[in-house]
């Protein structure tokens, strides 16, 4: 048997404000929540789901004193809109809260990248959307 990828875990000042921010972006759930930790998902899988076979991970959001680090996130989230274009998609995500930001990515790039309200960057890459 191998191990399975269950969860993502991000250090963050506000667990809440946060998961609720990627809830919005990713039209997942809250399945635990505590006073330090929100834990987020599409749906709440059991031991023998995950067992069976390979799942989409959990987000965690715990809570951690210290600020995030200048400079770029050696490892982020990209996500693709499934129901509108990239750039409606980015629109969108600035209105919940989300900046863009520069990482060095340089101009001419098919995706953009972005930073959550705590400054975690992630990327909107090309549309799922289907051609009209």
């Amino acid at each position: 048997m191998t191990s399975r990828f269950t969860e993502l875990t991000i250090d963050c000042h506000d667990p809440g404000i946060l998961a609720a921010f990627w809830c919005e972006v990713l039209g997942f759930q809250v399945i635990d929540r505590s006073e330090d930790k929100v834990e987020i998902s599409s749906w709440e899988p059991t031991i023998e789901d995950i067992q069976a076979r390979q799942m989409p991970p959990t987000l965690h959001f715990i809570r951690v004193p210290e600020t995030k680090k200048a400079g770029k996130n050696r490892l982020h989230l990209d996500v693709s809109p499934i129901d509108r274009s990239t750039e409606d998609e980015v629109a969108r995500l600035l209105g919940l809260g989300a900046t863009t930001t520069d990482v060095g990515q340089g101009p001419g790039r098919s995706w953009v990248v972005m930073a959550d309200p705590e400054g975690n960057e992630f990327c909107v890459v090309r549309t799922l959307a289907p051609k009209k």
